[in-house]
């Protein structure tokens, strides 16, 4: 299997399909690298699709040691993926976790980041939610050390913004919440105590997202309570993000709605290609409602 090896020696899985200009997809924390095949059997007719599994989730290695799990780290990896694969520069695709990552790579990389998709963004990051969401990220992880990945499974992938994938689609949700289940309970509970629960505000971020000179789509489902707030954020912070938010949708979209998230990841692909994803017009960030003098 392709793999490469990182710079503290820390071994990634990753896959190829296709050819032309590379799109890198990065999965949620729920998931791993196979919970992009709806994306990468559609866009590997026209691109070079790349799909990896970040570090504690197999088959990449599983470090043990905490201080080789972290956001930092986990933007490296990203780009210890391009290196593999010679790309000096991609679109990256993200979704939760991966969305993080996607848009933490931005500010890093934004040489390497031909544009940037971040869906379902945002846990944790309001000041009103992070408290909270660093409990519950502790509790996860705990959970991951005593019940296991199997019997966690049952409760984590049935949450309040997973719930939709199951009652659309439910054997797609089984799938994956099957993925979930097969997850190391060690890597899991890594990943989720020191890159979830550590990761910084994107509220923190927002001087340097503002100059942040990337394409940008963020996409949301409008029932994934937990994004939505930070997503508008996202809109009016980054100059160039155009914000998707598609109806009746949860945390998943991309597995949930996998037509509508292609069509219009599709659309924005092509944009940013051709540089036609330019930052917001001034005129429209009047205070006016009508444009009236």
């Amino acid at each position: 299997m392709p793999h490469t090896t990182t710079d503290d020696g820390v071994r990634l899985h990753y896959e190829e399909s296709g050819s032309g200009v590379p799109v890198v997809f990065v999965h949620e924390f729920a998931g791993d690298h196979r919970s992009w095949e709806p994306q990468v059997r559609h866009f590997s007719r026209r691109y070079r699709c790349v799909v990896y599994a970040a570090r504690g989730f197999p088959p990449s290695d599983v470090p043990t040691d905490p201080a080789s799990y972290g956001q930092a780290r986990a933007v490296d990896d990203l780009a210890a993926v391009l290196d593999a694969i010679g790309a000096e520069r991609a679109h990256v695709v993200g979704n939760s976790m991966g969305g993080f990552c996607a848009l933490h790579f931005g500010l890093r990389y934004p040489r390497r980041a031909l544009s940037l998709t971040v869906a379902g963004c945002g846990y944790g990051a309001h000041p009103d939610a992070r408290q909270k969401f660093r409990e519950e990220s502790e509790k996860v992880a705990i959970a991951f050390e005593t019940e296991g990945s199997a019997a966690m499974s049952t409760w984590y992938g049935h949450g309040p913004a997973r719930v939709q994938f199951q009652n659309k689609d439910p054997r797609g949700h089984a799938e994956h919440v099957t993925v979930l289940a097969e997850h190391d309970p060690v890597g899991a509970a890594l990943t989720m105590r020191n890159v979830q629960k550590e990761r910084p505000s994107l509220y923190d971020l927002r001087a340097e997202l503002s100059t942040m000179d990337v394409p940008v789509l963020v996409v949301a489902g409008d029932e994934d309570e937990g994004v939505l707030e930070t997503d508008l954020m996202l809109k009016r912070t980054l100059p160039r993000a155009g914000l998707l938010v598609l109806p009746k949708t949860g945390h998943v979209s991309n597995l949930e709605e996998p037509e509508l998230f292609n069509l219009h990841l599709e659309r924005f692909l092509a944009q940013a290609d051709h540089d036609r994803w330019p930052p917001r017009d001034p005129r429209s960030l009047s205070t006016s409602t009508t444009g009236a003098k």
